[in-house]
């Protein structure tokens, strides 16, 4: 699961398949995105991913998942969609986004190369079928929808609270957290999640491997200089941000 992501560009992709690998880790007897079961073999993971605490219960969360002939409400899956971080749109156009015109249902997960569309009569799936963006022409029918959540952090009751009560500690943020406090996602807000969560919702990513777990190195002095290297700047970024609040600036959220 890499968050060795370069830009904004590519860190929703990394994000979701990380999902995807930890939902494997703690579910192997589920059904993943193509179809799969069982325990992963090998987990490639570069440091950063090793060193950086992600939210614990990730691999918990569930995706969205549907077969034609299988019967679901549409309206309840429609706000499944919404709670696990999906916008609703009028015309799905990328990755996260879903759309609601009568029995019918366009869901782009952030996992698949192209969206689904789902077609109910009543309450039962009735076909499946994946289609292109620019067209939206069917490009095949398929056996499930497997939608698995677009974000880390759920924008639950408790996390919008906390959101609300943060924002008038710390104004200089109240453009993210009234949003967050809203229900409204916003790119980067997992990092918020030790002072909306607190540093014991966090673990490592070797928490979660099973027990047992190998560990292979691969060039380890290149590890240990690029471990060294993510500590030192996140050290020099929190230093610079003390040193710009003693000149007049705002200081930093103390996440401990």
């Amino acid at each position: 699961p890499s968050t060795a992501c370069r830009s904004r560009r590519r860190a929703g992709p990394c994000r979701r398949r990380r999902l995807a690998v930890l939902r494997r880790l703690a579910h192997p007897e589920a059904t993943d995105a193509h179809g799969r079961t069982g325990p992963l073999r090998v987990v490639v993971a570069p440091v950063r991913s090793l060193l950086q605490p992600q939210l614990k219960g990730l691999g918990d969360l569930e995706p969205v998942q549907l077969a034609p002939g299988a019967e679901a409400d549409l309206e309840e899956v429609a706000r499944r969609l919404t709670d696990m971080a999906y916008a609703r749109v009028d015309l799905v156009t990328k990755r996260g986004e879903y759309a609601v015109r009568g029995g019918i249902l366009d869901v782009f997960p952030p996992t698949d190369e192209h969206p689904s569309r789902v077609e109910f009569w009543g309450d039962e799936v009735e076909e499946i079928r994946t289609f292109a963006v620019a067209d939206q022409r069917t490009i095949e029918q398929v056996t499930q929808l497997w939608a698995p959540p677009c974000r880390e952090l759920l924008l639950t009751p408790e996390v919008r609270e906390r959101a609300a009560a943060l924002a008038e500690q710390h104004p200089e943020l109240a453009e993210i957290l009234d949003r967050l406090a809203e229900g409204i996602p916003v790119e980067g807000m997992e990092s918020l999640v030790p002072a909306l969560l607190g540093n014991e919702s966090l673990e490592l990513l070797l928490d979660v491997m099973p027990a047992g777990t190998h560990v292979l190195l691969c060039d380890p002095e290149r590890i240990r200089t690029r471990a060294h290297d993510l500590v030192r700047t996140s050290e020099e970024f929190l230093q610079a941000s003390w040193a710009a609040a003693a000149v007049g600036g705002q200081a930093p959220v103390d996440l401990g």
